[in-house]
């Protein structure tokens, strides 16, 4: 892990964002301290409303903190994402009804004045990552739901950013679709050697794919653990079985309960 957190490519020190509305100030974040390492997979988790999500838009400047300071890559999130250094993958798939597979993949390519030609080679390799080969003509309606998703995920892959963020992707799919792409999300962090920041609320998801998971309070959203995981990088899905896994998910739970009664 050292080795790991020598290269910070997401850094928060001291982070408050605070949203200004209607019935007055609503503290999102407080006092958030993290590091993440160059290519590590770290899953956040909390209940709804802890600023997971915040957190998570803030890294990619769509939110802006009100104290503290958040680094990217050793820049301001604004300046990062200038830079592309990041893809982002929503909670939805997001894809353009009227337009192809390969043509939702290929529009941030566009806007960033690729070739026609590099369109083309950089949307057959991140389709064939994401296990869509042959499916680029193919319109969003003709596909499942879990395709759709991994077609979001190819489309924020494609201008080949260092860091991938996710926010909660997979949780209206159902368990099987959902195991299915953790594992497809795990082989291929491990082929490309990103950076992943994942939202969820599944602890069972957060185990299985994460180097770290931060465990997150309720608002206003505080970090209250951050557990190392010791399990391999190669995860079958049966390590759900093992007793290191549900150490780690107590653990988890455990911070999640202890974050409620803090209140």
């Amino acid at each position: 892990m050292k080795d790991t957190m020598a290269q910070a490519v997401i850094e928060a020190k001291g982070v408050n964002l605070v949203f200004q509305t209607g019935d007055g100030p609503v503290q999102a974040l407080k006092d958030v301290n993290l590091r993440v390492g160059k290519g590590e997979f770290v899953s956040f988790i909390g209940p709804s409303g802890c600023g997971k999500t915040t957190f998570l838009r803030a890294i990619a400047a769509l939110e802006h903190p009100t104290g503290g300071t958040l680094t990217v890559n050793g820049m301001a999130p604004d300046e990062a994402r200038r830079q592309r250094a990041y893809g982002y993958v929503f909670q939805a798939a997001g894809l353009y009804p009227w337009r192809t597979i390969a043509k939702n993949v290929s529009l941030p390519l566009e806007i960033m004045g690729f070739s026609k030609d590099e369109q083309a080679a950089r949307v057959e390799r991140v389709l064939d990552l994401v296990e869509l080969s042959g499916f680029g003509r193919k319109f969003p309606w003709q596909l499942s739901g879990g395709m759709q998703q991994r077609a979001s995920i190819a489309r924020a892959l494609a201008f080949d950013a260092d860091i991938l963020l996710m926010d909660e992707p997979f949780g209206a799919l159902d368990e099987i679709v959902r195991d299915r792409l953790n594992e497809e999300v795990l082989k291929l962090w491990n082929r490309t050697g990103k950076t992943i920041a994942f939202v969820t609320h599944s602890i069972p998801e957060a185990v299985y794919l994460s180097t770290r998971i931060v465990v997150m309070s309720p608002r206003p959203g505080r970090i209250t653990d951050v557990i190392d995981s010791p399990l391999p990088r190669e995860r079958p899905l049966d390590i759900r079985d093992s007793r290191e896994f549900i150490e780690i998910a107590h653990r988890v739970r455990e911070g999640l309960r202890a974050g409620h009664s803090d209140e």
